[in-house]
């Protein structure tokens, strides 16, 4: 496991905390539309962190062609008719280069800064010159409207249950999935950031704001600068 990061529940549990079978049954939102009026018609897509496949699947069938990475091969044996690759995403050299490079999930909210900027690295080596990456941030009240709940239409219920300072600027967060046959709890840690401070950490690896996707400035088109 990662430091600060952990799990329980049925199932494998992934190094940052993810239980495998509960990412599985995870109903798919709007995000698989927000990125496709994004990015151009058939474009490559380098999904960084992409899990079982909930987004992967969609895009796939809106005519995007996905390459998964995730560091957890449990997670990458769900996906389906994508490349695959299995390594830690600030790591990652490729060789290659994409026309969209997707860091979703609040991956940017590391809570290490030297993780934040590896993988903001990885998506700069990765992006072609004309290229976007689509990042994916947290709500500015996602730290302040604690504790919260959700009971989402499929029948299980989000809850956040705490997200407490450890100093420095980072928390810990506990999520709580309750579903009627099972429970998962994942602990990991995030670093909040204002707009202007995740600005910033964007122009330190070489990339600019483009343009916010949603009005809740949650996702985000940056480009090279």
């Amino acid at each position: 496991m990662r430091a600060g990061y952990q799990g329980t529940g049925p199932g494998a549990i992934t190094p940052d905390g993810c239980a495998v079978e509960l990412y599985s049954r995870l109903p798919v939102g709007p995000e698989p539309d927000i990125v496709a009026g994004a990015v151009p018609a058939c474009a490559h897509i380098l999904e960084l962190g992409s899990g079982v496949g909930r987004m992967t699947h969609p895009l796939q069938a809106r005519g995007l062609t996905v390459t998964a990475v995730d560091e957890s091969a449990e997670m990458l044996e769900r996906v389906r008719g994508a490349r695959t690759i299995c390594a830690p995403i600030e790591d990652l050299d490729l060789g290659e280069t994409f026309d969209v490079v997707l860091l979703a999930s609040f991956l940017v909210h590391a809570g290490d800064v030297e993780v934040r900027r590896g993988l903001l690295r990885t998506c700069v080596r990765h992006v072609a010159p004309d290229g976007c990456v689509l990042i994916q941030r947290e709500g500015e009240d996602y730290h302040t409207r604690v504790p919260r709940e959700r009971v989402d239409p499929s029948g299980f219920t989000l809850r956040i249950a705490s997200s407490e300072p450890l100093g420095d600027g980072v928390h810990s967060v506990r999520a709580e999935y309750e579903f009627p046959d099972a429970t998962w709890t994942q602990t990991f840690r995030a670093r909040p950031l204002t707009k202007e401070q995740f600005e910033e950490a964007l122009g330190e690896a070489g990339l600019r704001v483009d343009r916010y996707l949603t009005e809740d400035r949650i996702w985000v088109r940056a480009v090279p600068a």
